[in-house]
């Protein structure tokens, strides 16, 4: 009896470690931008293997958003000053309009042109809101003094 519950704890253990290493992986992986698309204010940037949680995404662009801008020019604000950047997973890469619910780049050709709508996180800024940044379950806002907070719902 006593080996079993040893056996049962032990892959138990193994188990939990297995779980955490993979956690671990997924939160270690570099932020893959495959490509970005825009039409005037808004911006679509497509990546692979991006951060999970919340904190991460916001600490991402925090930290790359002057790259983002130096490289690819955005955001783009509109001439009163507002902008949105929707952050989309690549998943399985371009594909074709499926008429019904995929998301298509007017400045791409088709046929592969499209791709599935999965969108992780939105990064937003207008002068009556500030700095916003809505991820799935929520929204969190940039105060003046570089403060982030999460909306209350």
């Amino acid at each position: 009896m006593k080996n079993s519950l040893k056996i049962i704890i032990l892959i138990l253990f193994l188990s939990a470690c297995v779980v955490l290493g993979y956690i671990l992986w997924l939160s270690l992986r570099p932020v893959k931008i495959v490509s970005v698309h825009g039409t005037g204010n808004f911006s679509d940037v497509l990546v692979q293997s991006f951060p999970i949680t919340d904190r991460a995404k916001i600490d991402w662009w925090l930290k790359n958003k002057d790259a983002l801008k130096q490289k690819y020019d955005i955001p783009k604000p509109a001439s009163y000053g507002n902008y949105t950047v929707s952050i989309w997973l690549f998943g399985e890469g371009y594909k074709e309009d499926d008429g019904y619910d995929r998301l298509c780049f007017s400045d791409m050709a088709p046929p592969l042109n499209c791709i599935e709508k999965d969108r992780v996180f939105i990064i937003s800024y207008s002068k009556n809101s500030g700095l916003t940044f809505t991820v799935e379950d929520g929204e969190y806002r940039m105060k003046d003094s570089g403060e982030i907070i999460k909306e209350k719902r």
